[in-house]
């Protein structure tokens, strides 16, 4: 299976910490996010070329990510750089890792394995942004999507207008309800299951703590119903548009 073009999110920004790392899937495929202690983030092929072993498994070192197995050790260019049954070897430069584009923007990790002269921007920073959570459901995005509708978020100020989806690029939506703007981020994991990441556009000062309260509940009542309301197949709804 083949990624669909465009930038695809894979985490929230601050769920991978410096030093850190974590498996995900796009279209049924394996990557490996991590950083390297510096804070510059990776998605990598999610194998490491010696024995096949996931390096999500493994460990990072500075700016080295090392596979739990035998312990080889990469580079943030995805060479291996050390092997430590052959610590004086000079490591052929042939053994690498598969690497990815990778961006931080709308307090999310995307990447892309579109190639260079054909790749679009990334979606645009609207600048201050906080996270609140990652949703997972065994459904397709445009079922997802479909629950968002019919759950829309309460407005932070009484009064103000009805709330309205709308998408900005690729797998980046825009959910806004009065004062608030929610930047929900659709990652397709495989044919059946997918997750969404909900970032507030917005400052600290106004939603930090009790600020985003409103919008945690939302998320909650939204995992509730993808949990007790049969969502519509995504064949279904492709009929139907």
């Amino acid at each position: 299976m083949s990624l669909a073009p465009g930038w695809h999110p894979v985490a929230l920004s601050g769920s991978i910490d410096p030093g850190t790392s974590a498996g995900t899937h796009l279209d049924g495929r394996e990557y490996v996010v991590w950083r390297d202690n510096s804070g510059v983030a990776h998605v990598w092929e999610d194998r490491c070329p010696h024995r096949g072993m996931k390096l999500s498994f493994g460990f990072v070192r500075g700016d080295h990510i090392a596979c739990l197995y035998h312990g080889w050790q990469y580079d943030t260019a995805g060479r291996c750089r050390y092997i430590p049954a052959h610590p004086d070897l000079d490591v052929p430069a042939t053994i690498t890792v598969p690497v990815f584009a990778t961006v931080e923007t709308c307090g999310m990790i995307w990447t892309t394995t579109d190639a260079a002269p054909n790749r679009a921007a990334p979606p645009a920073d609207p600048g201050e942004a906080m996270a609140v959570t990652t949703l997972y459901a065994d459904i397709g995005p445009l079922a997802f999507l479909d629950a968002v509708r019919a759950l829309p978020p309460q407005p932070f100020i009484p009064g103000d207008p009805e709330p309205q989806l709308s998408q900005i690029d690729g797998a980046l939506w825009r959910l806004t309800a009065g004062g608030d703007v929610l930047l929900l981020g659709m990652q397709r994991l495989n044919d059946v299951r997918s997750a969404l990441h909900v970032v507030i556009a917005g400052s600290a000062s106004t939603y930090a703590g009790a600020g985003q309260s409103h919008v945690f509940a939302w998320t909650r009542a939204l995992r509730h119903r993808l949990a007790t309301v049969p969502a519509k197949s995504e064949a279904t709804h492709a009929e139907a548009v």
